[in-house]
């Protein structure tokens, strides 16, 4: 009698189901956990059509945000970032001196500074004219303006 044995082959496939789970359940997470992360100041930009400035990858990014009380934001970063703050000032004189120190810092370590001005929609003209005198005065040679896209 002859035995019939029932031989199988060794299976290489990767079994990616657990992995699957995992990844479902990170995503969960970070969906829910996300919209607590959104810290920043609420500017209503302008919408304006505009080209996109040109933006050195080496350079740090200074986002200085004007709200609708006239008070000041800014955020010191690798990229323009709109959504956290990183210190305010109440006057335009404390701006100032606050970007003379970033800027005196940065240049002291040897990296270059792009600024830009982010102005509530509400804020008149004259004071987003006074902020980009306080940056001149702050020795900042070129600065950006940054709009939203209608």
């Amino acid at each position: 009698m002859a035995r019939i044995r029932n031989r199988r082959k060794p299976v290489a496939e990767m079994n990616v189901v657990p992995y699957i789970d995992v990844m479902l359940v990170l995503l969960v997470i970070f969906m829910v956990t996300a919209p607590m992360l959104n810290q920043g100041v609420k500017v209503d930009l302008p919408k304006v059509s505009s080209e996109v400035l040109p933006q050195d990858n080496n350079a740090q990014v200074l986002t200085i945000s004007i709200k609708a009380d006239k008070s000041y934001y800014w955020n010191m970063g690798t990229e323009v970032d709109v959504d956290t703050v990183q210190d305010q000032a109440m006057t335009l004189d404390e701006m100032t001196r606050a970007v003379t120190g970033i800027l005196a810092e940065s240049r002291r370590q040897g990296k270059q500074v792009q600024v830009f001005v982010r102005g509530d929609r509400a804020v008149d003209y004259g004071t987003v004219m006074l902020a980009m005198s306080g940056l001149q005065q702050a020795d900042v040679g070129n600065v950006g303006l940054i709009t939203e896209a209608p």
